[in-house]
């Protein structure tokens, strides 16, 4: 029985925690190996460089977040229980796996370009649409939408980005009622 899947997600582990705790560019495939038990050389049978560890990670864990999001929103549902919704499933994931949460939320991500722009599942323009057709129905204030998004998907990350640096006692989804009645302020819902 190959060991190759095995190796290739604790490499993917292991990286996955390097990068939320370092950073892509403060952490070297050095670094990675040696967290795995493993030579650089069997970190490149896996991956032909750090970007495309780094990519292949930020896909695969953005993409899930997006697709989340999408299906939130499919759920048509009226606003409040939308947000709810997705304040639930956002700290639903940072308490899985926070180090995910970490990478593709929090981390700046100046190594990928336009990449999580160009993703085809795409978190930021998911919640856009889902606070473009809130606005179209008049359930919020109109304003401009990156902007809304931007505010939005802030409150809902500010808590998790404490509890990674320990200045919340409990994780973000003990505030999450508190946090979901904030959004909802602060776009302007029509209750």
């Amino acid at each position: 029985m190959s060991r190759a899947p095995d190796t290739r997600a604790r490499i993917e582990a292991a990286a996955l925690a390097l990068f939320a705790e370092k950073g892509v560019d403060g952490t070297s495939t050095r670094d990675i190996a040696k967290a795995v038990g493993v030579t650089e050389g069997a970190l490149y049978r896996h991956f032909a460089s750090k970007d495309e560890l780094a990519r292949a990670l930020f896909l695969s864990r953005y993409g899930g977040f997006a697709a989340g999001v999408e299906e939130i929103r499919a759920k048509a549902e009226p606003f409040p229980p939308t947000v709810a919704a997705l304040v639930r499933f956002f700290y639903a994931a940072f308490d899985a796996d926070p180090d995910a949460f970490a990478y593709v939320l929090v981390t700046q991500h100046d190594h990928l370009g336009g990449m999580a722009a160009d993703a085809p599942e795409n978190v930021v323009a998911a919640l856009a649409r889902t606070l473009a057709d809130a606005m179209a129905r008049g359930e919020i204030a109109q304003g401009d939408v990156a902007l809304v998004s931007a505010l939005a998907l802030g409150l809902v990350v500010q808590p998790a980005i404490f509890r990674l640096y320990g200045r919340l006692p409990q994780p973000p989804s003990a505030y999450a009622e508190e946090v979901t009645r904030a959004v909802l302020a602060a776009v302007g819902a029509r209750m």
